[in-house]
């Protein structure tokens, strides 16, 4: 769902309250379940009179049938169409009509839903995630009308994107065994010859209350909401059928997998993409920092060596993939005009070394440490974002109370532990790299 409703009164009350939170500290939240498995997350903040209520799924592209991929994203498409009491297409109107705005996005490990409303209307936010969660309509005119919205959407961000395919080619060389090998998209041709039946059966089997988590924040009252939330919520029926988690662990990668994409493009790019462990772990926290210290602003060293210093790239980007299970991080760069790719990536290559073999300075690191306090805080200043944050730590570790103690685990990387995973993890036999080169320049 890309449809964004902001009306200006309420973009001052979010700003207003960006202010706010950042001399709270502490995020307070009650946390219970319902009979049916629904697992409830309120957070109080009175400080502007709007609402968040989210719904995040336990279902993402990972838990697919590998012969009909693209359902998890699809759904996020097709739960906008309405319900058995929301006419077709009018999901979106009442939120609107309301004054407030509503999103939803899909990753390769949850789908979440949301809406923003002036706090007054509270029960029309309950109300309409409970309509969505008990009887969408998936049937076959909204299955039909989905399927091409989302093939025009491969089409215009993949297909006839510049580099738009990158991700698709990165993780199918990347991972072999883990689900993590497609990305959300899919397959095209799985998801348009998909029968009605099939997504009928998916929406049965993952959105139902126990594979769920219902986030409320904002102007609440705690009672009051909870009665509300038994009231939409609790008459839903458990889900029955068999929850797909893939445990499957994908095989250490023990040379470096190399390959050219040829593409409608002007520009080569190079990308790298190195195997890295599972989000919340402290060796994923320390590729966190050494991504930062590669890559993050014009300061950060790969941005002064090779574009500023040398101007080898007009480009430069490094970051590690969010994922619940072991991922990946990726560096890329876009050559200046006239620079072999070669060049760049033998650049980019001696960076990564000068980290292995030496520890940053104590200045440097500290510069790191201050960022990322500045960054876990503006992580949490918009009531939107503290809502997603609640439903993720949750989801993805059980441990609702992360969102409070995650800044610790951050603070405790060493420089030590930085140059110890770039010696660990940033190893050529460990890594997928990709050239994208123009059309022209291949061979016939």
């Amino acid at each position: 769902m890309k449809r964004l409703l902001f009306p200006g009164l309420m973009m001052t009350f979010l700003l207003f309250s960006n202010l706010l939170f950042a001399q709270e500290g502490k995020i307070k939240f009650a946390e219970y379940d319902l009979d049916n498995g629904l697992h409830v997350i309120l957070h109080q903040d009175q400080t502007i009179p709007i609402v968040s209520v989210s719904v995040m799924y336990h279902v993402g592209s990972k838990n697919e049938d590998p012969n009909l991929t693209g359902f998890a994203h699809f759904f996020e498409h097709l739960m906008f169409e309405g319900t058995e009491n929301i006419g077709r297409g009018e999901y979106a109107k009442y939120v609107e009509k309301a004054g407030g705005t509503l999103n939803a996005n899909t990753s390769n490990d949850r789908t979440y839903y949301y809406e923003i409303l002036p706090s007054n209307q509270l029960k029309l936010g309950l109300w309409l995630e409970s309509e969505r969660m008990l009887h969408a309509r998936v049937d076959s005119i909204g299955i039909a009308t989905q399927k091409k919205v989302v093939s025009e959407e491969k089409k215009q961000r993949y297909d006839n994107s510049p580099y738009g395919s990158l991700m698709i080619e990165m993780m199918k060389r990347a991972f072999k065994v883990h689900p993590y090998h497609w990305t959300t998209i899919g397959d095209m041709n799985q998801l348009l010859n998909a029968k009605d039946e099939d997504f009928v059966n998916f929406y049965k089997t993952f959105y139902v209350p126990n594979n769920a988590v219902l986030v409320v924040a904002g102007d609440i009252d705690i009672d009051s909401t909870k009665e509300l939330i038994s009231e939409y919520f609790a008459g839903i029926p458990r889900g029955t059928k068999k929850i797909y988690r893939p445990d499957v662990v994908e095989p250490p990668q023990t040379k470096e997998i190399r390959d050219t994409i040829y593409d409608n493009i002007q520009l080569p790019l190079v990308a790298q993409g190195y195997h890295i462990p599972a989000m919340n772990t402290p060796d994923y926290y320390a590729v966190m920092m050494l991504n930062s210290l590669l890559s993050d602003g014009q300061s950060s060293r790969l941005y002064k060596e090779l574009v500023d210093k040398k101007q080898l790239a007009v480009e430069i980007g490094s970051f590690p993939l969010p994922f619940r299970d072991p991922s990946l991080a990726l560096i890329y760069g876009l050559p200046n005009m006239g620079v072999d790719p070669k060049t760049m990536e033998d650049a980019i290559d001696a960076e990564i070394d000068k980290v292995k073999t030496e520890l940053i300075p104590e200045r440097e690191f500290q510069k790191l440490r201050n960022k990322f306090e500045n960054d876990y805080v503006a992580s949490n200043e918009r009531l939107a974002s503290r809502a997603e944050n609640l439903a993720t730590d949750y989801t993805y570790f059980h441990d609702t109370d992360l969102i409070n103690h995650e800044i610790d685990k951050i603070m405790a990387v060493t420089r030590e532990d930085i140059k110890r995973v770039a010696n660990k993890y940033f190893d050529k036999n460990n890594r997928v790299v990709l050239y994208y080169l123009p059309k022209s320049q291949e061979k016939k």
